[in-house]
């Protein structure tokens, strides 16, 4: 299960910094589309493929993967966006959301670390 968490870390690492880059830098909406493929790109390539019966597993990453396809919309609408208040509105959402996968990924790899119940 060692290869299936360093992916989980990977994708982690790829969704923290996305999100420190989104609110701590003036980072352009094109830039941010393009992570955003990305990490859809890493999630399923690298994260989907993991085989695992554990039906709690399966649901977070359904869930991971409606999260993404969310996160995309609201790259499309941040790049619409035309005001300063609306821009900084979009950044916000893009950073709860990305803190919504990151969650789901943490709450994947915790039973690691206490054992399956």
């Amino acid at each position: 299960m060692s290869l299936n968490r360093e992916k989980y870390l990977a994708f982690v690492t790829l969704l923290e910094q996305l999100r420190s880059d989104a609110t701590t830098t003036q980072i352009l909406a094109p830039e941010i589309r393009q992570r955003v493929a990305t990490l859809q790109q890493f999630f399923g390539q690298q994260i989907v493929p993991l085989a695992d019966e554990n039906w709690r597993v399966q649901s977070y990453q359904t869930e991971m993967s409606k999260q993404l396809r969310l996160l995309a919309i609201d790259v499309m609408f941040l790049q619409g966006a035309r005001q300063a208040s609306t821009v900084q509105t979009r950044l916000q959402t893009i950073s709860d959301r990305l803190t919504t996968l990151i969650q789901y990924c943490d709450a994947i790899l915790q039973p690691e670390a206490e054992g399956e119940k």
